[in-house]
């Protein structure tokens, strides 16, 4: 019987719509709230447009010519990249140990209560603890100093240094930041069947072979989606820089989704900030497909 005869029944008729009225409202929100702002940007990195001026020329590449001779977006670009090369590996080396530890865990109320406790910043709004970090980056009357200046070590100038702007803000993402990735890879580390350890044990297995030739390889699926998503993450990082730093100080902390608020709100380059957000796409298209490579690749190698 040909395919359309088949949808003709009356059972298959009906579950067609049903999918079809279930599907239309997601995809017409991701539609509207995806694709078309998407679409939008693009086609604005093209003019230069302003809000400002009832004036909108065509000038086809020039935006992405005058990004590539800005030295503030191209400080903005090593920022960002310095953030993401920085903290993303830092946070699956906190992470994964952290889980792996949880994991182990016997007592279930006693696991529980620590899976919670290291979630509960996730669950913070990221402006209010942004806000909170900033006092205790004082330098005069900040937690941090304080503690510091009891142990004889002089005051740093945490958020008003450019070398210490960015290692504090790197810091306080992390805090942050952590709790979902370790929620994430317990979960996966609870789906890995509990015999493959207890026949790698009798077989005389220590912690080391346990992890590497187990933990590791059939945890590859939730390794990649936690480095993946963290990177999406750290790279679009926006709100700690606008409220901790600003982008100074000189600039030190300016990043690439900073840079594009910036140019559209403060500046009103709205085709300027529009190229720079395609860059910002692109460059996450990317690295993400580089890191399901790299991950797919790492998830094939024999030990």
């Amino acid at each position: 019987m040909t395919s359309w005869k088949r949808w003709l029944r009356p059972a298959n008729r009906s579950r067609a719509l049903f999918v079809a009225g279930a599907l239309t409202p997601v995809m017409l929100l991701f539609f509207v709230f995806f694709i078309l702002p998407i679409t939008a940007s693009v086609v604005l990195a093209f003019y230069r447009y302003s809000p400002l001026d009832p004036d909108s020329p065509f000038i086809g590449v020039r935006n992405f010519l005058n990004l590539v001779s800005d030295p503030v977006f191209r400080k903005a670009v090593r920022n960002t990249f310095y953030f993401v090369l920085a903290a993303v590996p830092v946070n699956l080396l906190i992470t994964l140990p952290i889980a792996i530890g949880l994991d182990g865990v016997r007592r279930r109320w006693l696991r529980d209560s620590l899976r919670a406790v290291y979630f509960l910043p996730t669950v913070a709004p990221i402006v209010a603890a942004a806000v909170i970090w900033a006092y205790l980056y004082q330098p005069v009357n900040g937690l941090l100093n304080a503690f510091i200046g009891h142990l004889g070590i002089p005051r740093i100038l945490w958020l008003t240094s450019a070398k210490w702007a960015m290692p504090s803000v790197i810091v306080m993402s992390l805090w942050q930041d952590i709790g979902y990735n370790i929620v994430i890879f317990l979960a996966g580390l609870e789906a890995i069947p509990s015999v493959f350890y207890e026949a790698a044990k009798i077989d005389g297995a220590g912690r080391w072979h346990l992890f590497r030739n187990i933990t590791f390889p059939l945890l590859s699926r939730t390794s990649s989606f936690v480095l993946v998503m963290t990177m999406i993450s750290y790279l679009q990082v926006f709100a700690q820089m606008q409220v901790m730093t600003n982008g100074g100080p000189h600039d030190s902390t300016r990043v690439l989704a900073l840079f594009i608020y910036d140019s559209a709100f403060r500046y009103n380059q709205m085709g300027y900030a529009s190229a720079a957000a395609v860059i910002l796409l692109g460059v996450t298209l990317l690295l993400t497909l580089l890191a399901l490579w790299l991950t797919r690749r790492m998830s094939q190698w024999e030990y």
